[in-house]
């Protein structure tokens, strides 16, 4: 085949879906491959679509890659493999949906990524834009394919909040947002990149033409020598914050969320806790205050926003024991901050359940928190054996072979006043179809044990 705007969509997931409908619909000649031999959407897919060519398992024809004009490449699949690379080494362009949508986008966009809490700013500023009365799509990484909700180039938004994952950022070289944010940069994904460096670099990418940047004071690795002189810039620190900065002020024994000195909310107004969440709620002020939205609708959408499902969500109580369920923390850093956030107000101690797919992790780096916040911790998944044998040591732990186990255990040994925390720091693929499923046996588990508790 030799067609010289033919479009090589690969992955036949819910991203590439949306690419091959977007570039049919520009009329541009599509193939789609994938590594999986039979992929979950494909029957359907070949009624839909019965022209467009298919090719799955790991046996792609090389011939039609390095004759495209370019790789449509869905996040979940790196584009280091062989054929990719080989298709890039014949000068074939290699991108993303995020860099169709920004070749012909026209609305400004907020953008957001981060190793955690980019789902809740994400929806945080949503929250916001439409409490201010702009018609605001939440799109990207969080769930929704941007091009399904792009109609034909002309959008019907006048502002799209996007989150980006640090794959995407990989193939988009022309996103040109009004506002953007590296939240923050802890291992993840080590599995895919050579290094930290690499990683952060990758997630650094969302600040290439950038009107107006937001960083992060607390996080060096979040901050970047990519950002545009010209950038306009903004801070947010946890920290008392100077001018131009959203922060933390303590005043007569009440911590308020300030910009600069001008205190602006009690932070014990807002229905999400721990200090990891007070970062994710001075973030999105300043993404806000960057695409101009009023401060009054901002801190209305704030002090009403209830937070994620599987995000810290609170789930039962019973004989003074709370159970939480942080399954969305699917890396060190997620189940680092969640610990901190939630053992610096406690009484007690925790229960931690972690484990699954730890993707190259090092799970020694949560030692500190394990020992100062914990009691005990439960080990399930791929991985537990490593988890033991990295955390074991420094603290009582078990080993569980499945979440009705885990549960269990847990009952067991929590006192009053602590708090079990599913906050698994892994992937959950190994076991569940994703973390939103683990959550959801999670919690399922949690009430069937539990009986007659006061369950949410």
């Amino acid at each position: 085949m030799n067609n010289s705007n033919l479009h090589v969509v690969i992955g036949l997931g819910a991203t590439g879906l949306s690419c091959v409908r977007f570039l049919l619909k520009q009329h541009i000649p599509v193939v789609v491959m994938d590594t999986r031999d039979i992929p979950p959407n494909l029957a359907q897919f070949q009624k839909d679509y019965p022209t467009v060519p298919v090719y799955t398992g790991h046996e792609w024809p090389q011939a039609i890659l390095n004759q495209a004009k370019a790789l449509v490449v869905s996040p979940g699949i790196s584009i280091a493999i062989a054929p990719i690379a080989q298709a890039k080494a014949h000068g074939v362009e290699i991108i993303g949906d995020i860099e169709l949508f920004a070749r012909i986008n026209k609305a400004p966009v907020i953008a957001i990524t981060g190793s955690n809490g980019k789902s809740t700013v994400t929806t945080l500023v949503g929250e916001m834009a439409r409490v201010a009365g702009r018609k605001v799509a939440v799109v990207g990484n969080i769930g929704t394919p941007v091009l399904d909700v792009f109609d034909e180039g002309m959008p019907a938004f006048d502002l799209i909040v996007m989150e980006l994952s640090s794959f995407q950022l990989e193939t988009t070289y022309s996103l040109q947002p009004l506002a953007a944010t590296v939240l923050n940069v802890t291992p993840d994904h080590m599995d895919r990149y050579d290094s930290l460096a690499d990683y952060a670099s990758a997630k650094h990418r969302i600040f290439m033409n950038a009107q107006h940047v937001i960083i992060n004071q607390d996080d060096p690795l979040s901050q970047s020598a990519q950002i545009s002189n010209l950038a306009k810039k903004s801070f947010f620190t946890t920290a008392v914050p100077t001018q131009n900065q959203f922060g933390l002020r303590t005043l007569e024994g009440k911590m308020w969320l300030a910009l600069g000195e001008q205190n602006i909310l009690p932070a014990d107004t807002l229905k999400i806790v721990g200090k990891h969440n007070l970062a994710n709620a001075l973030s999105a002020l300043a993404l806000g205050a960057a695409a101009d939205l009023p401060m009054k609708e901002m801190l209305q959408a704030l002090v009403s926003f209830n937070g994620l499902s599987h995000r810290c969500q609170w789930v039962a109580e019973k004989e003074g024991i709370r159970w939480i369920n942080d399954s969305k923390g699917t890396n060190i850093g997620a189940c680092q901050a969640a610990l901190e956030g939630i053992g610096q107000q406690l009484l007690g101690k925790i229960v931690l359940l972690l484990g699954g797919d730890g993707k190259g992790a090092d799970f020694a780096d949560l030692s500190s928190q394990v020992i100062k916040y914990c009691r005990a911790i439960i080990v399930m998944g791929k991985d537990g054996s490593r988890i033991l044998a990295e955390l074991g040591e420094s603290i009582q732990s078990y080993a569980a072979g499945s979440m009705q186990e885990a549960v269990e255990i847990a009952a067991s040994c929590a006192q009053s006043g602590d708090v079990v925390l599913l906050s698994p720091a892994c992937s959950s693929l190994d076991q569940y179809q994703n973390f939103s499923h683990r959550g959801e046996i999670f919690m399922d588990t949690v009430k069937a044990v539990l009986g007659h508790a006061h369950v949410g």
